[in-house]
Formats: C-alpha cells, sequence, structure tokens
C-alpha cells in the first residue's frame, strides 16, 4: 500500500490515512449574541465533506480560546459551552465517516480585529467600528502600517492567556475532538512571543530566547495538563519569518534554526506532532514559495529532533504528497486550497495510487 494511505499511531489513537485537512478561516460564525462564535451549518458542511471524501484527520479553523483571541468578529471560538454543544454536532458527524476530529486552538494577538478576507482584503477594524476592539501583542508594535497598535501584554494578562488554552482545551474534549493543536505560527499571539520581530520585551518573556519561548511552553504545559494521555496534541509553528535564515541583529526574526532548538522543548513535554508552516508575521517579509517549499522544514525538524512532522504547502498532486511520505521527509500532510478544489482529493489519491480509503456506503456505486 501506499505510505500515504496507510495509519498512523499517535498515543492510542489511530488515524486512518496521512491526508490531513489543514486548519482554514470561514468567517462565518456569528460576530455577537448567544451564537457568537458558534459553528453553523456551513462549518458542517465545510468540515463534514472532507470527513466523507476519506480525509483521514479534519481539523476547524483557528479556534479562538477568547473573544478578543479570533481573527475577525466572523471566526469560530471555544470559550463558552454554547460553542461546545454546536461543535458536538460536527464531531460526532466526522467520527462516523471513519476520521479524526482536531481543532486548532488559537489566540490572534495583535493580528485581531480584522475584516473578513474578503471584504477590503480583511483589513484592520478601526477602534469605534461595529464588532472592533484593541488587540493584544508582546509588545505595543503594530502588525502593519494600518493596523491597531496592540496593547502590551501585562505579566497577569499573560497568566490569563495560558488559564484560556487551558479552559479551551477542556472544552474542545468535552465537544468530541480527539486531536488538539496549538496554533503557535503565522503571526498569531505565540508565534509574536516567539519572534524578536514583534517581541520587543524586557522582562522575562522576552530578550532571550528562553524569554521568548515562554508563553508557548506555558500553554503547551497547560493544555497538555488537561489533554488526555492517551490523545495526541499538535503545535503549529513558522519555520522562519522569511526575514533572513542568517541573522545577526536579533530583531531580524525567527528562523529555522530557532524553530529546530524549540521543537526540542515542545516533544520533551508532551507535543506529539509539529505542524511545519512558515512566515505570517512580518508583512515585508519575501517569502520564496514553489511547489512542497516547506517541506524542508518539516524534514529538518524530524531529522534533527526525531519529532514526528506534519508538511504544508503547495502539497496538491498524489505522486508529489507519497514521495514526501514514503521517503520519509514529513509522517503526514496537510492540505488546505487543495481540499478547497477538491473535498474527495483523498479517494482520487487512493485511485491514482493503488490504494483505499473510507468511503461512505451511500457511494458504493462512485
Amino acid at each position: 500500500m501506499a505510505a500515504l494511505l496507510t495509519p498512523y499511531d499517535l498515543r492510542s489513537l489511530t488515524i486512518p490515512n496521512r491526508i490531513w485537512m489543514a486548519p482554514m478561516c470561514q468567517y462565518s460564525a456569528a460576530p455577537e449574541g448567544e451564537s457568537a462564535g458558534a459553528p453553523t451549518d456551513w462549518h458542517l458542511s465545510h468540515l463534514g465533506a472532507r470527513a466523507t471524501g476519506g480525509t483521514g484527520l479534519v481539523m476547524t479553523e483557528a479556534t479562538a480560546v477568547s473573544p478578543e483571541g479570533r481573527i475577525s468578529p466572523y471566526d469560530l471560538g471555544i470559550w463558552n459551552d454554547v460553542q461546545v454543544d454546536a461543535f458536538r454536532r460536527i464531531t460526532a458527524f466526522i467520527r462516523t465517516q471513519g476520521s479524526v476530529p482536531a481543532v486548532q486552538l488559537a489566540h490572534a494577538g495583535r493580528k485581531a480585529s480584522t475584516e473578513r478576507t474578503w471584504v477590503e482584503q480583511g483589513r484592520p477594524l478601526k477602534p469605534g467600528e461595529p464588532h472592533a476592539w484593541i488587540p493584544f501583542g508582546p509588545s505595543a508594535v503594530p502588525f502593519g502600517p494600518e493596523s491597531t497598535t496592540p496593547q502590551e501584554l501585562t505579566a497577569d494578562g499573560i497568566g490569563e492567556v495560558v488559564g484560556q488554552f487551558a479552559a479551551a482545551a477542556r472544552r474542545a474534549l468535552a465537544a468530541g475532538f480527539e486531536v488538539a493543536e496549538i496554533h503557535g505560527a503565522h503571526g498569531y499571539l505565540l508565534h509574536e512571543f516567539l519572534s524578536p520581530h514583534s517581541n520587543h520585551r524586557t522582562d522575562g518573556y522576552g530578550g532571550t530566547f528562553e524569554g521568548r519561548i515562554r508563553l508557548a511552553l506555558e500553554v503547551v504545559d497547560a493544555v497538555r495538563a488537561v489533554w488526555p494521555d492517551d490523545l495526541p496534541v499538535f503545535f503549529r509553528v513558522s519555520a522562519t519569518d522569511w526575514l533572513t535564515e542568517n541573522a545577526e541583529d536579533e530583531r531580524d526574526g525567527w528562523t529555522a534554526d530557532d524553530t529546530v532548538r524549540f521543537a526540542k522543548h515542545l516533544h520533551a513535554r508532551g507535543v506529539d506532532l509539529l505542524d511545519v508552516s512558515s512566515g505570517g508575521n512580518a508583512p515585508g517579509a519575501r517569502v520564496v514559495t514553489g511547489p512542497g517549499y516547506q517541506v524542508p522544514f518539516a524534514e529538518r525538524v524530524r531529522d534533527e529532533v526525531g519529532m514526528p512532522v506534519a508538511a504544508v504547502g503547495e502539497i496538491t498532486e498524489p505522486a508529489q504528497a507519497e514521495e514526501i511520505v514514503a521517503a520519509g521527509r514529513a509522517d503526514a500532510v496537510l492540505l488546505g486550497r487543495e481540499l478547497l478544489r477538491d473535498p474527495y482529493w483523498a479517494r482520487r489519491a487512493a485511485g491514482e495510487l493503488g490504494g483505499r480509503v473510507a468511503v461512505p456506503a451511500q457511494y458504493h456505486r462512485a
């Protein structure tokens, strides 16, 4: 059987294949009221279709641990029980299709309070506009020239964020999720603390490498403490800020070397898999893209740390994905836009590679 189609075991969980759905914001939740942040029929259809299509693991979009942790007012959240109840229908359906439901726990930090991406290109909302709020960050440094300057988190505020991640993990478990991923990438709060480009603090949460990774490790410890020992925790990282890979100035940004060093800490603290992406923290960065352009970052972590990894980024063809897994460059692939284009990509991959994925009985004629 093709390596891409083989099951993958993490703790007590068996994921039926190595084709996984990456988190992708849908900006389709209610922005306020009792149902704010709760998934809707859109999310059931969107996530459920990928499970029906044979995808082994189906992950929600960035799901905020607090109202101010949303990227936009229309994002999903998991800070209350109304949201938990709404998620249960979705996780139950995903499991009936033979897939594993996963949640990405997130806080947007200084990149919070924006429009939906299809409205004025997702511009930052101005203070005083409907649904707008003042974002938080490690330092009072805005993401870009049009962005609102964030409030610098106090030590007490940092403690609240750690508690919010733990509470969200408890709710995610109650909602039926079997994998919890901590979002530490793409310029959102935990990434902002990691990178010297955005973290200009001089207290115990800034300055040195050890200071900058402190919040992320506290969040990992808090989530791992409430998440069952027999279920896995992932961490999504931006392997580089794409500012320089030979940083001489400490403000140049987060690098691939930093990621390898950080991954060793994560692995030792019970993170089961590193979801390796890149970028998102510096709007002026020069990102060099191309098919599979982020795979080498994942491969390096796997080789140098001995930690399971998932690769992402312009992985579009079954043969390409098969080579990544079969060659040991990553343990799984996470598909984003390709699964938006084709919810049944896993079935197509099975046909091209000469294997099988789970198919609903209703589709037995296909």
